[in-house]
């Protein structure tokens, strides 16, 4: 059998992750408002119930972009802030495009900087250190590959914190695939969370 040629094999998978990210995002966008907030309470449980996340002392979590209808896990910012733990957030240098993550003062003075999400103020304390890394998927399969909105932010920060950091990629329990196409990059994730279902990659 004759071999593919693998700079044609890679051009085929970002194709397919482009189409599926289109797919992706044109499906969420049929959710009515009502459900993504209840989907989004029980994949905020199925987190809390993760060891992990109950021994964590400091957590990233991502603030939603309004009109994606993303995961909303604003309440669990709340919740771990009351029990102590310090919640972090994505922070872009405009220069550089590094992406980081800063504790916000306060989450109203979080701002949208161009990129369509809340951050935090470039002033507020960047996180040095975290234990767990929820990470949001517009797919991703039980192995822990996901398909973001394709600019590989997460694909180079994460390194810099796993391990010995968790990360936990959330989705609505339609999002999963039955395999992700891989590209040159790509990080798998170490569990996926979503309102039906955890997996735990090995």
């Amino acid at each position: 059998m004759e071999e593919l040629d693998p700079e044609a094999v890679k051009i085929l998978a970002y194709r397919a992750k482009a189409e599926l990210r289109k797919r992706a995002r044109a499906l969420r966008n049929t959710i009515p408002a009502s459900a993504i907030a209840e989907r989004s309470s029980k994949i905020q449980r199925r987190l809390e119930g993760l060891p992990a996340l109950q021994n964590a002392r400091h957590v990233a979590l991502f603030w939603p972009i309004e009109g994606r209808n993303e995961v909303d896990l604003r309440a669990l910012a709340e919740a771990l802030k009351e029990r102590g733990v310090l919640v972090a957030f994505p922070a872009i240098d405009p220069e550089t495009r590094v992406m980081t993550f800063r504790y916000p003062t306060q989450h109203a003075a979080m701002e949208e900087r161009g990129l369509g999400f809340l951050e935090p103020a470039p002033e507020d304390t960047e996180a040095k250190e975290l234990d767990v890394i929820v990470v949001p998927a517009l797919g991703l399969d039980a192995e822990g590959h996901r398909i973001g909105y394709g600019a590989g932010y997460y694909d180079r920060t994460l390194p810099r914190f796993c391990p010995p950091a968790i990360a936990v990629a959330v989705a609505f329990d339609f999002q999963l695939l039955v395999e992700v196409p891989t590209t040159d990059g790509d990080v798998a994730v170490n569990v996926v969370v979503t309102d039906e279902r955890t997996f735990t990659r090995s």
